[in-house]
């Protein structure tokens, strides 16, 4: 590993104090780019089966797949917040806090006493952050939320699809996940406005208004013609020839966006007359005669194999690239020298792999990650270190129900 990643230092939010009430996903994973950025996240659960995510198969040493992906470097404490004690002990420990995050239904947080005009009494600089499905003013407020949800609304499953086929969901969980890098865009900003004046606030997304804000140019081919953007498949609405075309053993990607790649990529295919041809010479001519083209390029690309065409495309600087899947994608060369994939070892589960934060500042990436927790296992000490309870107040605690740890 490259000795600057290895020496990374603890991250340009750190001494920032998070506490964290979201699970799922919308939320968790916000916070631990927070916590990635060296942020101390402190993780509160609930006393039975802790975040719900923990039991959703497949599993590693017990530790759900989906657990770890979303939950590192971070602290768990395990608290009743359906107690007065639990409550108070969130209270104080929002106190302490600089951003508090939730991702419960409008309203379900003021009726745990934990809402932002309780927690701002005790601590004006606090920034408090909200992620919910559609917010609280939304016809939709009061229905549960989730990614397929959020992507049906959005109107993004229209278009995820090949022409004539059903629309579907994309692959990876965008609404979910949208939500969390608007959260983490917002939180950053309010972090700077308080430095210079004191005082926190209440940040409020929701995932519906995030990924509406993701349509990018699809909104606007709407304004400008009034007509919903169709599905394309891997092509584009409006740039040809862009999208998958067809090798004789697999598919190749291939991308002209501008006019200097389409003329690249008309020689690759031992093709220079399309160039001047005035059905494909413009990119509106070749939108309006994309049926025209399309066939020509396949019955030149089948005839050769996909590593050719790779080649061949690379020799005439032509953006292209082979569709991997997701273990070939984890195991290239880019993953490899980009250190995307660190090992971190936890002390029931043992060695596990964990995909590394994106950010590098002055080329130095995140700190090496810490395992993701067992339910509870900082609870004592977060009670103890940060609160002053000594061990005979936690037991009581325990006695009682409103707290849980790791023996």
């Amino acid at each position: 590993m490259n000795d600057t990643l290895k020496q990374a230092p603890a991250g340009p939010l750190a001494g920032i104090k998070v506490l964290d009430f979201s699970r799922i996903l919308s939320g968790p994973y916000a916070s631990m780019v927070l916590a990635d950025l060296g942020a101390e996240v402190i993780k509160v659960e609930p006393i039975t089966s802790g975040d719900e995510t923990r039991n959703f198969p497949p599993f590693q040493k017990g530790m759900s797949h989906y657990y770890i992906a979303l939950n590192r470097s971070k602290k768990s404490i395990s608290l009743d917040l359906k107690s007065p004690e639990g409550v108070q002990i969130a209270k104080d420990l929002a106190r302490q806090s600089d951003i508090v995050l939730e991702n419960f239904r409008p309203g379900v947080m003021d009726r745990l006493g934990l809402g932002y005009d309780t927690l701002r009494a005790d601590n004006d600089r606090l920034l408090y952050c909200s992620i919910t499905g559609f917010g609280a003013n939304s016809p939709h407020g009061d229905k549960p939320a989730f990614d397929i949800v959020a992507q049906a609304l959005s109107g993004v499953m229209s278009v995820n699809c090949e022409p004539g086929q059903a629309p579907n969901k994309l692959g990876i969980p965008l609404g979910d996940m949208a939500g969390s890098i608007f959260s983490v865009f917002g939180l950053l900003a309010a972090l700077h406005e308080r430095n210079a004046t004191g005082r926190g606030k209440h940040i409020e997304v929701a995932m519906l208004d995030s990924l509406i804000a993701l349509q990018g140019y699809l909104s606007q081919i709407y304004f400008v013609t009034g007509q919903s953007p169709q599905p394309v498949g891997t092509q584009h609405p409006s740039i040809v020839p862009y999208g998958s075309f067809p090798t004789s053993d697999g598919h190749v990607i291939v991308a002209c966006l501008t006019e200097r790649f389409w003329h690249n990529f008309a020689r690759s295919l031992d093709r220079e007359d399309l160039i001047a041809d005035p059905r494909f010479a413009l990119y509106d001519a070749r939108l309006a005669n994309r049926d025209a083209l399309q066939p020509i390029i396949h019955a030149r690309m089948t005839q050769d194999t996909t590593a050719y065409w790779l080649q061949r495309l690379e020799e005439f600087d032509v953006p292209s690239a082979p569709i991997l899947s997701i273990g070939e994608a984890l195991e290239q060369d880019h993953v490899t020298r980009q250190e995307l994939v660190e090992e971190v070892t936890h002390p029931e589960v043992g060695d596990m792999k964990l995909v590394r934060g994106p950010i590098r500042f002055d080329g130095v990436g995140a700190a090496k990650a810490t395992a993701p927790s067992m339910l509870g296992e900082n609870t004592f000490d977060v009670l103890s270190s940060q609160l002053g309870l000594q061990a005979s107040d936690i037991q009581k605690l325990v006695v009682k129900g409103v707290v849980k740890g790791l023996p």
